[in-house]
């Protein structure tokens, strides 16, 4: 497994932007996507975003198309998203995720690595 370390949530307020910052310690560990899924609660985990690592091709989910972007740094092994217009149904928290197997990116049984997750809160 990679460890993965979150961070970047917070409390902000309707239209407001959050960016979430999510860095892999590999130690040989290949990598082929990271990802980005959160949980409200109540709700079932939810895809919303991810990048693979060789081609940085993005993939979104639907409460993300848009509205976010995502990045990688490869140079740092750190994956970013940038959210804007933030409404208060994407409160939830935030998990990073890292998978070595190629192929779909949008299920999280196929993810290998879970980060402790952040809370984003968006307030009306």
């Amino acid at each position: 497994q990679v460890q993965l370390v979150e961070s970047g949530g917070g409390l902000v307020r309707a239209g407001d932007f959050l960016r979430l910052s999510c860095t892999a310690s590999r130690r040989g560990f290949s990598i082929s996507a990271m990802a980005w899924f959160r949980q409200a609660p109540g709700k079932e985990r939810e895809f919303v975003a991810a990048i693979r690592w060789s081609s940085d091709s993005p993939h979104f989910g639907p409460s993300a198309q848009g509205r976010y972007t995502i990045s990688l740094d490869r140079t740092t092994n750190t994956m970013t998203l940038q959210m804007i217009r933030l409404k208060p149904e994407d409160t939830a928290v935030y998990f990073c995720a890292a998978k070595r197997t190629e192929g779909r990116v949008g299920l999280d049984a196929l993810y290998d690595s879970w980060g402790q997750g952040t809370q984003v809160t968006v307030s009306p």
